[in-house]
């Protein structure tokens, strides 16, 4: 049995950890490099950095935080947020990523996925997407949240990944930060869709909504910011539970 993964997302805006609900109204989170220490002692399997203002600001990211955070823990860190070019995932590789997520500029030119695939090997590209319901089906939204896409978000993961994109992450507009649970229907139809590990973001508020999209919603990992940053749940206990009712995690826990 694989094992599932649990994951720490970190919006950054400003170099300080925000987290909104449907991408906005911003609460401030606390220091970065300070959470990644606390995920990492609770036995997070991951990091994820996104800066969020960066493509809409049309900005590098932050590469100075990368690199404080790869010096600091040693668990799998993936940074996204304004990343257009080659050089620029290779920038954040040589700061101390292990991944590069990129959203908005592979909608524009998709070749980026197979380029950065190509020099780095595809375990290093996860696609993220985020999208919302929009006319019976699900609708790629880019620049954040902020602007549509018209693309059929089962369609471009299928696409990103034959593209050379070794994870996909699907980020529900429509359930981010109302901690009523992912969307499992989305997830599960993009799970369907694609050869590659899914990683379901938006809306995780109790344990249970972890055991769902980790089973029903074909998870192979779960990816979670405001129920952790607020101190509504630990990774520690998360962990637990999806043990105890069968699901595979790693539960070894740092000092």
């Amino acid at each position: 049995m694989l094992t599932k993964r649990i994951i720490a997302c970190m919006d950054v805006d400003g170099r300080r950890v925000v987290k909104g609900v449907h991408f906005v109204d911003h609460r401030d989170a606390g220091d970065p490099v300070e959470l990644a220490r606390t995920y990492n002692r609770q036995g997070v399997d991951e990091l994820v950095y996104y800066d969020i203002t960066a493509s809409s600001d049309d900005r590098e990211i932050f590469v100075d935080v990368v690199e404080r955070t790869a010096d600091t823990v040693f668990i799998p860190l993936t940074v996204g947020g304004g990343i257009r070019t080659v050089e620029d995932m290779d920038r954040l590789l040589r700061a101390g990523a292990d991944k590069v997520s990129i959203n908005t500029a592979p909608i524009a030119r998709p070749e980026l996925i197979s380029e950065g695939a190509a020099r780095f090997g595809s375990q290093c590209i996860v696609i993220a997407l985020d999208a919302k319901r929009h006319n019976g089906h699900f609708e790629v939204f880019s620049h954040g949240g902020r602007r549509p896409t018209g693309l059929d978000a089962v369609e471009w993961a299928a696409r990103a990944v034959e593209l050379g994109a070794g994870e996909v992450v699907v980020n529900s507009i429509d359930t981010d930060g109302t901690r009523d649970g992912y969307d499992l229907e989305m997830n599960a139809a993009i799970a369907s869709a694609v050869t590659v590990p899914v990683i379901a973001s938006g809306g995780a508020g109790k344990v249970e909504h972890f055991y769902d999209v980790l089973t029903t919603g074909r998870g192979d990992a779960a990816l979670a910011a405001s129920v952790f940053h607020f101190g509504q749940l630990t990774v520690a206990d998360t962990k637990r539970y999806l043990h105890e009712r069968g699901v595979a995690v790693r539960l070894e826990v740092s000092e």
